[in-house]
């Protein structure tokens, strides 16, 4: 059986990230300019009570730290002499839910579970892997989820 099929069912850790105030204002500044994200004294008066990070940020950070576990895992497959995985794209996700705020300082530990892979008979030697993903405060809440899939190529 092949390795990243036998990690179906396991929730991988992806890594932590801490929001620091000056990075949620930039992203916010150039992606959604919405005053609890780029004006700390509004934020304050906001319903949140405080400069949170844009969703779509700690989106697009699980996404940098899913692309750096996904380098490492063809980078260590091919140290042990195996043939690697070939990622392909993500037909998209769903259900994106933003369950709590992130506030600047806050450190989120990001996860994805590869739930199941099946192979595709429109495209012979590709698979479709769904997965969950989430992310965890310091506090150990659950600050996002979403499910989503991607075509991979598994070695023979």
């Amino acid at each position: 059986m092949n390795r990243i099929a036998q990690l179906a069912g396991v929730e991988r850790d992806l890594g932590t990230y801490t929001f620091e105030a000056d990075e949620i204002i930039s992203f916010a500044a150039k992606y959604d300019p919405q005053r609890f994200h780029v004006d700390p004294e509004a934020a304050k008066k906001s319903n949140f009570g405080g400069l949170c990070a844009s969703g779509w940020h700690t989106t697009a950070v699980w996404m940098r730290l899913n692309v750096k576990d996904i380098m490492s895992e063809v980078k260590s497959a091919i140290a042990r002499g195996e043939q690697p995985p070939q990622f392909g794209p993500s037909p998209g996700l769903e259900n994106l839910k933003w369950l709590r705020p992130v506030y600047a300082g806050d450190t989120i530990r990001f996860t994805r579970t590869i739930n199941s892979i099946r192979a595709l008979k429109s495209r012979p030697g590709w698979s479709m892997m769904q997965m969950s993903s989430a992310a965890y405060n310091q506090a150990g809440d659950k600050v996002l989820e979403f499910d989503s899939a991607a075509l991979i190529a598994l070695p023979e």
